[in-house]
């Protein structure tokens, strides 16, 4: 799809300022953008799924008021500061809905997608969605000074030398003109710990076709072991609410759900679990807890 079908004047002015700061070669057009999130929290009263699958798109948190990372949308708050850095300005008095859709490049060709570090699951964006897209390495929070588009493209190369902890391994990318799910998605790809589960379900409500990665598992010897990573606090937690021993997306998510636990402490639990209990060795550490890379199967 051009980028005209989808233009704002809002985004036409961001991405005009982020392509005169960009340089490089042309994007590998068979490089995918994906937006990891966990799917099995809730927003406004209801999950996620559900939510996609009535609005048929996917927000910003400046419209959904949730976050996977930081929850700073809001005027003067560090998301907009930043923005407005990016963007030149372009945003600065949009509407909320028309401000960028954060996601990464999957430049590694993962099968959990480009950012775990934000969930478990992912969608992944069609092809046609690059030509709208800004990018940064490294990601946003972080003052980046280096930028590009799917025509300059020196990112790639930038962070291929680079050599960062595997959550932080990610180039940020920001969709202009907004991501509907039967427009845009060409998959939505979920952990097999939600397999014959509500998300699932869920899950098939939406105009996209449902994929499965092998799935994120670890076990609490594990956890203890690699408790340095986010504190042993957090380890100690994650043995809490393990089931057989082993932790997995779906037992963070119960667990979130329950409103036990302070979600900040649980989301250390899946960091240290999206570190060192990735299905394809992805910053597994010490080869423990791998499996195979690849999307073991899909269903439409």
């Amino acid at each position: 799809m051009d980028f005209t079908a989808t233009a704002t004047p809002w985004s036409t002015a961001a991405l005009t300022h982020v392509t005169a700061r960009s340089s490089g070669p042309p994007l590998d057009p068979d490089l995918r953008i994906t937006l990891n999130f966990h799917p099995d929290r809730r927003s406004a009263g209801l999950s996620v799924l559900r939510s996609l699958a009535h609005d048929g798109a996917y927000h910003s948190q400046w419209v959904t008021g949730t976050s996977n990372g930081g929850l700073t949308a809001h005027r003067g708050g560090d998301r907009w500061r930043w923005e407005s850095r990016i963007f030149g300005g372009a945003y600065d008095t949009a509407p909320a809905t028309e401000r960028p859709v954060y996601g990464a490049l999957d430049v590694r060709r993962r099968s959990v997608g480009a950012a775990p570090r934000f969930g478990s699951s992912h969608f992944r964006l069609k092809g046609a969605v690059l030509a709208r897209a800004s990018f940064c390495y490294p990601d946003s929070a972080a003052e980046p000074v280096d930028f590009g588009v799917a025509g300059r493209m020196a990112l790639v190369a930038l962070a291929e030398a680079d050599e960062r902890d595997a959550l932080n391994d990610y180039i940020e990318a920001h969709v202009h003109g907004g991501v509907e799910l039967a427009r845009d998605v060409e998959a939505l790809v979920l952990d097999a710990s939600y397999r014959g589960t509500q998300v699932e379900a869920e899950a098939r409500l939406l105009p996209c076709p449902v994929e499965w990665h092998p799935g994120y598992r670890i076990t609490v010897a594990a956890l203890r072991r690699h408790a340095h990573y986010r504190g042993a606090e957090y380890a100690e937690l994650g043995a809490r609410i393990a089931e057989g021993g082993v932790v997995d997306p779906r037992i963070i998510g119960d667990a979130a759900r329950s409103g036990r636990y302070a979600l900040q402490d649980l989301k250390m639990v899946w960091h240290t679990l999206a570190r060192f209990g990735s299905p394809e060795g992805a910053g597994a550490g010490e080869g423990e807890e791998g499996a195979p890379e690849g999307i073991a199967s899909i269903s439409t």
